[in-house]
């Protein structure tokens, strides 16, 4: 196979010497120099010359040409260094940075698969405390508590946008717009459609933006980024008639949102750790609620729109979320 190969990767070559030979004979034999014996020579002696070339050129090639000639098992055969030329020695290393490539490309692949896959168990095992809820109310005699359904349902809301965002997260580019978003109307939005949870809570915000102020953002994801910050503000927020703080600073070239509880705080531990995916830390194991992927996928998200997460916390005083937007 690698003999066949190397011929026909020659063949072009070995007739244009063949044409250029003839041509050069028939030159000298129309200018005179008829010669039969010199001809002869002068053929032999090109032929000889040729057939030396090729010969040297197919020893430095057979390993490679007997490599390609046929089809690799494993990925170890294909990734094999035999090449003993310049240009295939090329050809080998890009090969190797192609499954370089590759092999980072998979590996990506599946990391994302797997994050997705234990999200979704993580997520599934969630929700299904609120239908056991829903599914105890309902077969009570007594009267439906209309508010305690009410809080299930908005827990299977709440859920289900997390799961939502976390798929849209992998088409980030596609659904996404960049304007201008005035701060403390989506601020306002997020805070009244959860004031049922701030009830619920007995936890109060408390707001300080000016109405002018505007930032550069896609104004879905970051009601989203909001309203993650918030619902994690009230529920690590255990005692009662406790505040979050909403507050935004303009400075020159920075919109800088603040967010700040009075909740149980995140100890230091579990700092440097919470925007992990699937990491849940101590406050997490102690609600049993958490998936873990709240605050990952809001790291995410201001990462691709630009912006700077910065968590802050001191156990027992409360945390504080800052999302700093380029002006």
């Amino acid at each position: 196979m690698a003999i066949k190969l190397f011929i026909k990767e020659h063949l072009s070559y070995i007739i244009f010497q063949i044409v250029l030979t003839l041509f050069l004979l028939s030159l000298f034999w129309l200018d005179g120099f008829r010669n039969i014996n010199t001809a002869i020579y002068a053929i032999a002696i090109s032929t000889l010359l040729i057939f030396s070339f090729l010969v040297v050129r197919y020893m430095l090639r057979r390993r490679y040409l007997a490599k390609i000639s046929v089809l690799p098992i494993t990925m170890e055969d294909a990734l094999q260094k035999n090449a003993k030329t310049t240009e295939y020695a090329v050809t080998e290393q890009y090969l190797h940075e192609l499954y370089r490539l590759y092999q980072h490309e998979v590996q990506a692949l599946y990391a994302t698969q797997s994050r997705q896959y234990k999200f979704m168990n993580q997520w599934v095992h969630q929700m299904k405390t609120p239908v056991s809820v829903l599914e105890l109310l309902l077969q009570q005699d007594e009267e439906l508590d209309k508010r305690s359904v009410q809080e299930e349902v908005e827990r299977l809301k709440r859920g289900l946008e997390m799961v939502l965002m976390h798929a849209r997260l992998e088409n980030f580019a596609d659904d996404m717009q960049i304007m201008k978003v005035p701060l403390k109307s989506v601020i306002m939005n997020t805070i009244n459609e959860n004031k049922r949870l701030f009830i619920t809570n007995r936890v109060f915000p408390e707001v300080n933006i000016d109405e002018d102020i505007v930032v550069m953002s896609d104004e879905k994801w970051l009601r989203f980024l909001i309203e993650q910050f918030i619902t994690n503000a009230v529920k690590y927020t255990f005692e009662p008639n406790k505040k979050i703080y909403i507050t935004v600073v303009q400075k020159e070239s920075q919109v800088q949102l603040c967010i700040r509880d009075e909740g149980i705080g995140i100890p230091k531990a579990d700092l440097s750790r919470i925007t992990k995916a699937f990491y849940t830390g101590e406050n997490g194991r102690k609600t049993g609620e958490s998936t873990g992927m709240g605050l990952y996928i809001a790291k995410e998200i201001c990462d691709k729109l630009g912006h700077q997460l910065v968590i802050t916390s001191e156990t027992g005083q409360g945390t504080q979320v800052e999302v700093i937007f380029q002006s």
